[in-house]
């Protein structure tokens, strides 16, 4: 399973097509509400359930960052991802969600369940494989492995998205891979 096989050309059609639905949401089309909502549902709430660790607040949470785009598509500047622009707008939320309640509790595995996925692009079987992958992971680097695998963002994007240096998200980034690997393999060393 190769998280990193998006090529250059993909990811710069799905940018170009996304800028085009935010462009006609905010025009008021339902319906390009709807595909940019399809689209982009799991790595919002893969965001939100990363920082906010309860599943609950995740999906409250995501549902309040596209009320925020329905809301705001007009603010969008086509100067960058607009995946980065819709995973800030759900960070931000979930910090201050945080900050409001002042809590922060360990994910459950039903709750890590919960993380929504593509079906044409993910199939059980390389769910339920990476599910437990990821259960062994740290919260930073989980976080990091699925911003790139349920987004696709970079990894210069993510380390802009969570404040960190590229460096260190490209560390974290490789050491979970490996240790997701050796898990895998059965050779839980690392």
């Amino acid at each position: 399973m190769d998280m990193g096989a998006r090529t250059e050309t993909e990811s710069s059609m799905e940018h170009e097509d996304m800028r085009e639905q935010l462009a006609k949401v905010a025009g008021g089309d339902r319906e390009a509400f709807g595909e940019l909502y399809a689209a982009t549902r799991g790595a919002v709430y893969a965001m939100a359930l990363s920082v906010l660790k309860n599943a609950e607040d995740a999906s409250d949470v995501t549902q309040e960052t596209f009320v925020r785009v329905w809301t705001g598509a007009g603010q969008y500047r086509p100067y960058g991802s607009p995946m980065a622009w819709l995973l800030t707008i759900a960070r931000n939320l979930a910090r201050m969600k945080l900050r409001r309640d002042s809590r922060q509790t360990d994910l459950t595995q039903q709750e890590w369940d919960a993380i929504p996925a593509r079906a044409e692009t993910v199939t059980a079987e390389d769910r339920a494989v990476l599910q437990t992958a990821l259960a062994g992971l740290d919260d930073g680097s989980r976080q990091i492995v699925l911003l790139h695998a349920a987004s696709g963002l970079k990894h210069r994007e993510i380390a802009a998205l969570l404040e960190m240096p590229l460096a260190t998200v490209l560390s974290k980034y490789h050491r979970a891979l490996k240790k997701m690997k050796a898990k895998l393999e059965g050779d839980d060393v690392l």
